[in-house]
């Protein structure tokens, strides 16, 4: 799949939030179970402080749908289930990354109130090349939806992807076993966390 530079690399988390992963508040209870079972919060924690100490740009894209939620459409199940039940609104607790993924300052924070990808109206792509970017590595949630969407709109942008597979979850064990063996590997090199961790290491001499 050619080469994907790492010394020009982001980490991007895609759509950590409590409103999602929380077990007790998520509106969708098995990506959240998924998510903690899996474990992948800690070892994104570790990845961004490695990307943060190698001065390498480190990325949260957020949902914060307006309070009046403004062009969210029920043509979708996300959609729908945001506008039924008033979920991931601004300034609500549902928006805030936990604890372990709380932006630190030099991070930045690409927030999308309508859409389902990170792409979709944000400055996302502008800050990324601004940021002289090459290649994505890709943590998160979900790859039912968001993680696949963001790899395929990177791709078409240019940009390498690295989805470590200790990082990401879905909304089951079988839909995410699904995507990381179909659809992911044609547009993302599938690692791991310490894979990633080692090689930012060897790079930076340390």
């Amino acid at each position: 799949m050619g080469t994907d530079p790492l010394h020009a690399a982001a980490l991007v988390i895609s759509e950590c939030q409590l409103g999602i992963l929380d077990p007790g508040e998520s509106m969708m209870a098995g990506l959240a179970a998924q998510a903690a079972e899996r474990g992948i919060v800690g070892r994104i924690a570790e990845l961004a402080a490695a990307f943060r100490s190698a001065g390498r740009p480190v990325v949260h894209c957020l949902i914060e749908h307006r309070a009046d939620l403004a062009g969210i459409r029920p043509n979708s199940l996300l959609g729908s289930l945001a506008i039924k039940h008033r979920r991931m609104i601004a300034g609500t607790r549902d928006t805030l990354p936990p604890p372990q993924l709380t932006p630190r300052p030099a991070d930045h924070v690409s927030t999308r109130a309508v859409g389902l990808t990170a792409f979709y109206g944000t400055d996302l792509d502008v800050t990324l090349r601004l940021r002289s970017v090459e290649t994505i590595v890709l943590t998160g949630v979900s790859t039912n939806v968001a993680i696949p969407g963001f790899a395929l709109e990177a791709v078409n942008r240019g940009y390498y992807v690295r989805i470590p597979a200790d990082c990401v979850a879905g909304t089951s064990a079988e839909s995410h076993e699904f995507m990381m063996r179909g659809l992911l590997p044609a547009l993302s090199r599938i690692t791991d966390s310490e894979s990633v961790l080692r090689e930012l290491r060897e790079r930076d001499g340390r």
